[in-house]
């Protein structure tokens, strides 16, 4: 069976429909699938809101329904509903009640002891719990007294923010502003000189960068240099042979060898000297007495005379 489409075009628009009452009465609170019973009470003022909750004993058994006032009256209809499961005397009394500071009103069922049972759409007597309207009434006056202490503060804040706008004197809010405005100025035309330096001086940077450039290539040339040189064989032989002579000196310096016993052995000094001093008299009587050495010159043997000084020898 082929469906035409005018007739698939009114399925989707009543299922539009459709979607849209249920999701309408969803958002009320309405559950169109419900069977719960529906029962209506009187109040002489409204305290109640759409969906406030109906219970029994702390526990919830319904929710408020419906808010309409009767002009005729001049009371308040209350229409709630009630679990179907939940059986009840039709003399049975509504009490509207406080819930808390924050949390509105609600009515709870105050059963009555008897078999009598409330049908669907009966109208049950009604009652304001005591001190709800005394207490709704102090909460609102010291609502009104703090509201009142804050106002004043508020006009406090305002006059004393209008005093120090209008201060002109150094501690003033004008004052202050005109201070930074001119502090601002001045950070303006700092701004304006650095730009101008830094356009006229560009190519003079260019230049001291290309430069700056330039010797650090010249630096890492240099660098791979000496890497390519092996300098840590260099250092290494170069500290081989600190270390060496850092040995001799101190072969020296602990007398061992030539160089130090003569450099800790006072003896072989004082020798030392007593035999440069014999050589010195040798070569003085040789200038003196050539004869007596070569006796080529002379065959006759001139006997050696210890000079009285080296003054008279000069």
């Amino acid at each position: 069976m082929k469906i035409s489409r005018e007739i698939k075009t009114a399925i989707l628009v009543l299922g539009s429909i459709a979607l849209f009452i249920f999701g309408f009465s969803y958002l009320k609170g309405k559950d169109l699938f419900s069977n719960d019973n529906v029962f209506y009470t009187e109040f002489n003022y409204n305290a109640l809101a759409p969906s406030a909750p109906v219970t029994i004993k702390g526990n919830r058994v319904g929710k408020v329904e419906a808010i309409t006032y009767d002009f005729e009256t001049g009371k308040t209809r209350v229409s709630f509903s009630v679990d179907s499961r939940f059986k009840f005397s039709k003399n049975s009394t509504i009490r509207l009640y406080e819930l808390g500071i924050m949390g509105g009103n609600a009515i709870t069922i105050i059963p009555a002891n008897d078999n009598d049972y409330a049908q669907k759409h009966d109208v049950l007597k009604s009652e304001v719990e005591h001190g709800l309207v005394t207490s709704l009434s102090k909460n609102f006056s010291g609502l009104s007294t703090g509201l009142d202490a804050t106002l004043k503060n508020a006009d406090s804040l305002l006059h004393n923010l209008n005093t120090l706008v209008e201060d002109d004197s150094e501690k003033g809010l004008k004052n202050a502003i005109a201070e930074l405005n001119a502090t601002m100025k001045s950070f303006k035309s700092l701004s304006y000189s650095l730009n101008k330096m830094m356009t006229d001086d560009a190519s003079k940077l260019n230049t001291m960068l290309s430069n700056f450039s330039k010797t650090a290539e010249t630096f890492k040339k240099l660098g791979d240099t000496l890497d390519k040189a092996n300098l840590g064989e260099t250092v290494a032989g170069l500290d081989k042979t600190l270390n060496n002579l850092n040995n001799v000196l101190a072969s020296i310096d602990s007398g061992k060898g030539t160089m130090g016993k003569l450099m800790k052995d006072e003896k072989l000094y004082n020798n030392f000297e007593a035999a440069a001093k014999e050589l010195e008299e040798l070569l003085q009587d040789i200038k003196l007495h050539p004869k007596r050495y070569f006796r080529v010159l002379s065959r006759k043997e001139i006997p050696y005379s210890k000079p009285a000084t080296t003054e008279t020898t000069k």
